[in-house]
């Protein structure tokens, strides 16, 4: 439960809009008791109402042992970042949107691969993004199913 409602973002298309304004995500992982954070690129996809978010990295790697584990995760953006200062007042606070959520994450099998990468590209890319296909067996391609979100922004409206 928010304890800032004022600041909440529960509309879905809004929440939207600020992941396709972010251009990093932390993954939380369980690590043994402790979380594992990790900052990725990502890239977005909605199925039929349901948002999947995408993310690459080599074949090998502590990220991917602990997915192997626990699939698992916490995820984070944000962005928007402002500092706001009240000279009147003498304080200053900062601005931001961020998105937090948690889902499960799983292993894109090798045929669908250059799909989700596609996907991944659109983040950064807003053309069909062409690249090299010989680096994509030596790439892992995750895919994490959201199972909750909420964003949260705060403005420079007193």
């Amino acid at each position: 439960m928010m304890r800032r409602k004022d600041r909440e973002i529960t509309d879905f298309d809004a929440i939207v809009q600020i992941i396709r304004t972010c251009d990093s995500c932390v993954l939380g992982l369980n690590d043994d008791g402790f979380p594992y954070l990790v900052p990725m690129n990502f890239g977005m996809d909605i199925e039929e109402g349901q948002l999947y978010l995408y993310f690459h990295c080599a074949n090998e790697g502590k990220k991917l042992d602990l997915i192997r584990k626990d699939n698992r995760v916490t995820f984070e953006m944000d962005c928007e970042h402002n500092f706001i200062l009240y000279e009147e007042r003498m304080s200053c606070t900062m601005g931001f949107a961020s998105v937090i959520g948690h889902g499960t994450i799983s292993f894109v099998p090798e045929e669908e691969k250059l799909d989700a990468l596609k996907i991944l590209m659109r983040q950064y890319h807003a053309e069909d993004f062409r690249f090299n296909t010989d680096m994509v067996p030596a790439t892992t391609v995750l895919r994490l199913k959201v199972s909750d979100v909420i964003g949260k922004r705060r403005n420079n409206i007193h």
